[in-house]
């Protein structure tokens, strides 16, 4: 077994990413990689995969709750109904992560939701690339950042008014939401 895969306490065999964290752990067993259509759930992974450019991923799941709540548990039709003085007071808010960009992003995000003429789910799940066309990943280095489906997906999102969904951003969304599944070879959860 490499070092992409880690034996843990409870005998199972996980992506080492996961093996010190509690929390990482939980999210590595129960959601990542798991297939997701819930459009209210799409969109709230979409908005925080946007928050987490540049961080890293058990920042935003440590304030997940904040963000449900701050954001209305990403109901798209409240967030989108939030004014300039929602944005003030998110930003005063340490809860969260305090990124106008963001901030304003989620929101432009739903209002983009909102004017889809498809459903969320149709529009991201048609870049999802078709099972087994991509390896599964043995090494940290078989694990792209970026792929043709997920610069695809960036740019059609974008075309269509969607704000911090770069094609690294969405990877990392298609491997959250089950699109792709890189849980490593060794990996308990590997399909």
């Amino acid at each position: 077994m490499s070092d992409a895969v880690i034996t843990g306490e409870d005998g199972l065999a996980r992506c080492s990413w996961a093996a010190t964290d509690p929390e990482y752990r939980r999210y590595h067993d129960e959601e990542w990689g798991v297939e997701q259509r819930d459009p209210r759930a799409l969109y709230e992974k979409l908005c925080l995969e946007g928050f987490q450019a540049g961080l890293s991923w058990i920042t935003i799941l440590r304030r997940r709750p904040a963000f449900r709540e701050v954001f209305h548990n990403f109901e798209v039709t409240d967030v989108a109904a939030m004014q300039e003085s929602d944005v003030e007071r998110l930003l005063q808010d340490a809860r969260i992560i305090r990124h106008r960009g963001k901030i304003e992003a989620t929101i432009a995000n739903a209002r983009a939701v909102l004017a889809l003429d498809e459903s969320l789910t149709d529009l991201m799940w048609g870049f999802a690339p078709q099972p087994g066309i991509l390896p599964r990943p043995k090494e940290w280095g078989d694990v792209p950042a970026v792929t043709v489906e997920s610069t695809a997906m960036s740019k059609e999102l974008r075309k269509r008014g969607f704000k911090f969904v770069g094609p690294t951003t969405m990877y990392a969304l298609m491997q959250s939401t089950g699109m792709v599944d890189d849980h490593f070879v060794g990996c308990f959860r590997a399909s």
